[in-house]
Parts: structure tokens; C-alpha cells; sequence
């Protein structure tokens, strides 16, 4: 068993008399290890130490800085088996998941080792003679990074890579029921080369978070807040730093609809649904909230939804299942009160509950009761002003309503408000392309899941599910960079810009003969 604590400047720190377990959900007496919790003055303390280290940081050369990121995932890519052993053992993702998770990783510092040479600015033509204008990206200062579970280590990534690449650096909070992998990811950062006080970790609860963010921004200690998480709290964050001015990066939920329209492949859609819906167990915020099928296609989509659904493997997930556990006890009872949303009026296909004993579901793999199994459930017949449909539900449900025509599909996807991630399956270009102006989720996909995104393409959502920020490819760039302008005037005399500037005039009375 490992016993985590925080790292400030290279320092660990924290108080061991204060800890939280860390355990295997598929197996709850499974215990990885043990996290002593940071209090807000360590917060504090972080972010001192990150502002302290940033002007040397961002002196180093940006292809040099490339270099560490290389680093990085050489690193990753030498221990890639260990880390997605030991993400599915933290968080039960299946062990096919959580290689793909790693492989994010990898692919994200690949991207960046060009950045490191491509931090491209402008040159400008002046109005003046004997003036030159120019544009620069500047590094933000120092950045805190808030992140959740459930991907542990690939969305972390997205945050810490740009923002070290750029010349930042990094006071890094992740989950505290996923801090074994972070104290992994930690480790290869560091032999990677990142000096001490460049990235430093706190393990912290919410409460004490909050409150060591608050402190730090009122000080001016942190320039940048990143944060993926729910709603909810973005929303608080989004405060806290709009009392200081501040944007942050807010990557949060979602209520991702899929539309089946009349000329969808079906088998096809019965795929992307299955993964999108069910894949992590329904815990990403890009996974499926509602399938909206045309009428004409509805009872045999859901005759063979069902039967996919019916057929899927759950349960260990070092083996070959669709899906594992829930994250943590937490998400256990925030799902269970999901199904409480579950109305008379819909049709549950299906057992719903924690699998056990006496709630089987036919083929599980492994042992249901050591972990926290639940069924995965269909409902059918939901409406526009369900709780079921409007609100986000984080676990292995999805829902299935009918539509008559494109337009009525559209408004139904955009009704909760969520704008992350949404899916159409057709064969007629013009509906997809439709589709994609009218939706509001800042990502859509054609005849593939809502689930899934690749590291040069911009992820982020609008509404309830950010504040349109994007993370990866070149446009996370704009979130670790503030554009600075330079004038260079060597005429040797004060040149005043729109006063002094010449114009040509044109004979305004000239007509053709």
C-alpha cells in the first residue's frame, strides 16, 4: 500500500494524521494506498512556489521546453502498460480504455514537442513609414489545474502539457479517489526533468481547495484557473475568478444526444451507442445522455439496442468487458439517485440497481458484490421535461426519445442546455450538415459516438458544459497565452499613429465617359 502526499518544490508535504483511502472499485477491499490531505495554506504555498519557479521556466527556450515534453512521453510511452494497470485498478476503467488513456498522453506531448517551435507571432505592416509592428505570446504565469477522476491522467495532460510548453507553471489538484495514478503521472513529469516548484501537486478536498484558490487569486499568485468537473462547481469557479478578472477554462458536463435519423445504418448506431452510452460505465462527460430516433426506425432500433446492451460484458475490468465499476462510493449514490428520475410513464428495459446476488445480470464477469457493479439501463419514452432528460446523469443509463422531422431532433438535443458533445447517424450529407449548424455542442460527430476526441482537434463545450475555451491542438494555446503587441518606430522622431498617418486622395468627381 503507497502512502501519497502532496509535492511542493520538489517537497512532499501534507498531514499524514489526515487521510483518505484510495481502494479498487471493482474490488472495495482492494487498498491502493493511502492520501494525506493538503489544508489551504499548502494550496497557498503551491502556488508561491509555482510564481516563484515561472520566470526561470519561461526563460528557457521554447524548443528546449519542447524537449522536456518529449521527454514526457518517452517516459510514457516506456511505462504505458504500468500506468493503464494501474488507472484500471484505481478507477476500474477497462484495461482497453485505459491504454487508449495513456496512449492520449502520449499523443498530446507529441503534438506539443512542435509547438515548442511553433509559438508563432506576427509581423505587421505599420500606417507608418520607418515603423515596424509585431505580436508575441507571452506566457499567463502561474496556472492551477483542478481535475477529475475519471480520466486521471490523459485530461490532466491536456491542462499541464500546453501550459508547461507555453512557460507556465502548474499547481495541479487532481481527484483525491484517483490520486495513486496522479502520483504516477507526477513521477514521470518529474524524471522527465520539469524542476522543482514548475509542477507542484496538492491533494486536497473541495471545501479546502476552494478556499487555498480563493486566497491565491486575492494574492496574485495564480493567473490561470483550469478546471473539468461538474456544473456545479464550474460555475463557483467561474465566479471566483471573475471576481478577479480573471477567465478560467472550464471543461464540465454534459447531456450528449445522438440522433438515429430514418436512413441511419442501425447496426451501426446500436455501436456508437453502446460504447458512448455504456463505455466508462456512463462516467464521461461526453458520454450519451438521450438517443433521439426518428419514429419510423424507433422500435427496431430499440429492439436492437437492447439486444446489444443485453449481450454486453460488464463486470472485472482487467478483462474484456465493455464496461466495469462506478469511480467511487460517491458516484454510486449520485447514480442511484439518478434512477430515482426514472418515471411511470417510461419503459425500463432491463434490471436496474447495484448487481448482486439477488439483482444478477446474466454473464457478468468476476465477482458483482466486491465492487460497485450496477446494471445498465435503458429507458424508453422520455420527454422534454423529464428530469431524466434535462439533467446529467454520470453512470451507465441512457434514454431514448422519438422525433418526426430534423428540426424537431435539433431542438430536442439543444433543450437541456449542455452543448459538450453530440452524434448523428445518417447516410444523407445535407441532414448532417444541418445538424451540425444547428446543434449547440461545441463538438459533433457524423456516424461515430459522442464519446472520443484526438489530441490536435479543439475539446470544450458551451451552456452548461463551458465557457467556450477549448483545450487541445493549437487552440488550448490561447488559454496558457496572452498576446502582447510591439511598435517600433526608428524614424527618429515621434510618429503619432491615425494623427500623423497620410492618406491618398482620389478624385471623387471622376465618372466614365
Amino acid at each position: 500500500m503507497t502512502s501519497i502526499l502532496s509535492v511542493v518544490a520538489g517537497q512532499r508535504i501534507g498531514d499524514p494524521a489526515r487521510t483518505v483511502p484510495s481502494s479498487n472499485p471493482a474490488n472495495t477491499a482492494d487498498l491502493l494506498g493511502t492520501i494525506g490531505l493538503a489544508s489551504p495554506d499548502d494550496f497557498v504555498r503551491a502556488a508561491r512556489a509555482a510564481k516563484a519557479a515561472q520566470a526561470n521556466w519561461a526563460a528557457l527556450p521554447a524548443p528546449q521546453r519542447g524537449q522536456v515534453i518529449a521527454n514526457v512521453g518517452r517516459l510514457m510511452t516506456a511505462n504505458k502498460d504500468r500506468l493503464a494497470a494501474l488507472v484500471t485498478r484505481e478507477i476500474g476503467k477497462p484495461l482497453a480504455e485505459a491504454l487508449g488513456e495513456v496512449q492520449e498522453i502520449i499523443d498530446t506531448c507529441d503534438f506539443f514537442i512542435g509547438e515548442g517551435r511553433r509559438l508563432y507571432g506576427q509581423t505587421v505592416p505599420s500606417e507608418m513609414p520607418d515603423k515596424q509592428l509585431f505580436t508575441f505570446r507571452r506566457p499567463v504565469g502561474a496556472v492551477a489545474v483542478i481535475s477529475a477522476g475519471n480520466f486521471p491522467v490523459a485530461v490532466p495532460s491536456w491542462y499541464i502539457v500546453p501550459a508547461l510548453l507555453c512557460g507556465n507553471t502548474v499547481v495541479w489538484k487532481p481527484a483525491e479517489y484517483s490520486a495513486v495514478c496522479s502520483d504516477a503521472f507526477y513521477e514521470i513529469f518529474a524524471h522527465a526533468g520539469v524542476p522543482a516548484g514548475v509542477l507542484n501537486v496538492v491533494y486536497a478536498d473541495g471545501p479546502d481547495t476552494f478556499a487555498g484558490l480563493e486566497q491565491s487569486l486575492a494574492e496574485g499568485l495564480i493567473d490561470k484557473v483550469g478546471f473539468t468537473g461538474s456544473s456545479e462547481v464550474g460555475v463557483q469557479i467561474g465566479e471566483l475568478c471573475g471576481r478577479h478578472l480573471q477567465t478560467p477554462c472550464l471543461e464540465l458536463g454534459g447531456k450528449n444526444p445522438m440522433v438515429v435519423t430514418e436512413d441511419a445504418d442501425l447496426d451501426l448506431a446500436v455501436e456508437g451507442a453502446l460504447f458512448s452510452g455504456f463505455g466508462t460505465a456512463g462516467q464521461r462527460c461526453t458520454s450519451l445522455g438521450t438517443i433521439i430516433v426518428h419514429e419510423s426506425v424507433h422500435d427496431e432500433f430499440v429492439r436492437r439496442f437492447s439486444a446489444a446492451v443485453a449481450s454486453a460484458a460488464m463486470g472485472d475490468p482487467t478483462q474484456d468487458v465493455l464496461f466495469g465499476p462506478l469511480l467511487d462510493e460517491k458516484f454510486a449514490a449520485g447514480f442511484e439517485k439518478s434512477l430515482g428520475w426514472i418515471a411511470t410513464h417510461h419503459q425500463v428495459i432491463g434490471a436496474t440497481g447495484r448487481v448482486s446476488a439477488d439483482n444478477p445480470r446474466p454473464g457478468f464477469v468476476g465477482s458483482p458484490e466486491a465492487g460497485l457493479f450496477y446494471h445498465p439501463v435503458i429507458v424508453d419514452g422520455v420527454r422534454a421535461d423529464d428530469e431524466l432528460f434535462l439533467s446529467e446523469t454520470f453512470g451507465p443509463i441512457v434514454g431514448i426519445t422519438t422525433y418526426q422531422t430534423l428540426t424537431e431532433a435539433i431542438a430536442l438535443g439543444n433543450e437541456p442546455g449542455y452543448g459538450l458533445s453530440s452524434s448523428i447517424y445518417t447516410t444523407d450529407p445535407n441532414k448532417a450538415f444541418r445538424f451540425a449548424q444547428g446543434i449547440s455542442a461545441g463538438m459533433v460527430s457524423v456516424n461515430n459516438s459522442t464519446s472520443g476526441a484526438e489530441a490536435h482537434l479543439p475539446f470544450g463545450g458551451n451552456g452548461k458544459s463551458g465557457n467556450g475555451s477549448r483545450q487541445s491542438g493549437i487552440w488550448v494555446l490561447d488559454q496558457f497565452t496572452r498576446w502582447q503587441s510591439m511598435n517600433w518606430d526608428y524614424s527618429g522622431k515621434l510618429q503619432k499613429a491615425q494623427m500623423d498617418t497620410q492618406t491618398v486622395e482620389a478624385d471623387l468627381a471622376f465618372r466614365l465617359p
